[in-house]
């Protein structure tokens, strides 16, 4: 998932995991200070960004589909839905202790994006 070697590591500081039934979206967060890499072991997981500036979306699905880690730098809205047709599960190595402080909020419909039939 990760290595200490690499580029993207900056640091560890907790690692936490938080299953995602399936269809199920939570949506909106940004982290302030936090840098995340994201994994998804079990199941599969659609990720949407969120650049709130030209409200242009990227999405990530990762999991059984495509094993892979993603990176997040502070700053970046996201949110992100289970797609598999059992629970998922994602893990976050972070660089930093969760700090509910550092965390900024939206409900899903502050932020507009279609999640499709899944929803």
């Amino acid at each position: 998932a990760l290595k200490s070697t690499e580029d993207s590591f900056i640091g560890f500081g907790e690692a936490y995991f938080s299953w995602v039934e399936p269809g199920a979206i939570k949506a909106w967060k940004q982290h302030l200070k936090m840098t995340m890499n994201l994994v998804v072991p079990v199941g599969t997981v659609r990720f949407i960004f969120c650049d709130l500036y030209s409200l242009a979306f990227r999405e990530e699905n990762i999991g059984a589909v495509s094993y892979a880690r993603l990176t997040v730098p502070p700053g970046v809205w996201f949110g992100f839905q289970g797609i598999s047709d059992t629970q998922s599960l994602v893990l976050n190595l972070a660089n930093m202790p969760h700090d509910p402080a550092e965390v900024k909020r939206k409900s899903r419909g502050e932020i507009k994006f279609y999640w499709g039939d899944k929803e």
